[in-house]
């Protein structure tokens, strides 16, 4: 039966910051790191063998799965990356530090932005430090310029059927290694995650979150590698 394996980025220098990141391209911190490699350790001890790896166009979610292959022993793992697995764009609040922008909006605001379904930040205005459109990852897209979670799933969905969930209909074991919300946008349609409850489903940072499937792709099984850093997996 295919396994999936969810593994959310370590720290990144952002994260340390408290900068609201979404898709600006900034590394692992040392923490980081070590979290990565930390998860690839848990993989290995865990015997899971891993066919193919998915993850994005940023460094960070890259460097985890490089980090986390190499301490699994398992470097030679064909990956592939996509943009449809970046992080959800954070439109004008992208570069912004989160206490800060809770001072200036008012923390309420800020949640909502932060943590609602489907009320997206502010749109990011063109032609600024953080306009990715000169950017040669997305040459030829038409790229947002904010985004909710819903439309973080309106990339990610259509990309999961389309070239991961074959993959997992032929029996692979595979590891995506992502962001917290792309990761999220993956688990609401696994578990059917209805939209007011996926708003509480935290995925933590470098622990391999393992989900067995049936030929349906539906989950009969998930667990979390390091149980002391477990958070709530929805119902199988």
């Amino acid at each position: 039966m295919p396994t999936l394996i969810l593994l959310r980025h370590g720290q990144s220098q952002w994260n340390l910051e408290d900068r609201f990141t979404g898709w600006v391209d900034v590394d692992l911190t040392a923490q980081g790191e070590a979290e990565a490699k930390k998860g690839g350790e848990l993989i290995k001890a865990a015997g899971i063998a891993i066919d193919r790896v998915f993850t994005s166009v940023l460094t960070r979610a890259i460097r985890t799965s490089w980090l986390a292959l190499g301490a699994a022993g398992q470097a030679f793992v064909p990956e592939v990356k996509d943009w449809r697995l970046n992080e959800r764009h954070y439109g004008g609040l992208t570069g912004l530090n989160k206490t800060e922008t809770a001072a200036k909006h008012g923390a309420d605001q800020v949640k909502v932005w932060r943590r609602s379904y489907d009320i997206p930040p502010p749109e990011l205005a063109p032609g600024g430090e953080f306009d990715f459109s000169k950017d040669r990852r997305y040459a030829g897209l038409d790229l947002p310029s904010t985004e909710s979670l819903k439309t973080t799933l309106v990339r990610v969905q259509p990309y999961w059927d389309a070239e991961i969930a074959p993959c997992l209909r032929a029996g692979e074991t595979l590891l995506v290694a992502a962001h917290g919300n792309s990761l999220r946008a993956i688990v609401k349609v696994l578990f059917g995650v209805s939209d007011d409850d996926i708003v509480h489903v935290e995925i933590p940072t470098s622990n391999p979150l393992v989900i067995e499937l049936d030929a349906n792709l539906k989950p009969t099984a998930a667990r979390y590698l390091d149980e002391s850093r477990a958070t709530a997996i929805p119902a199988v």
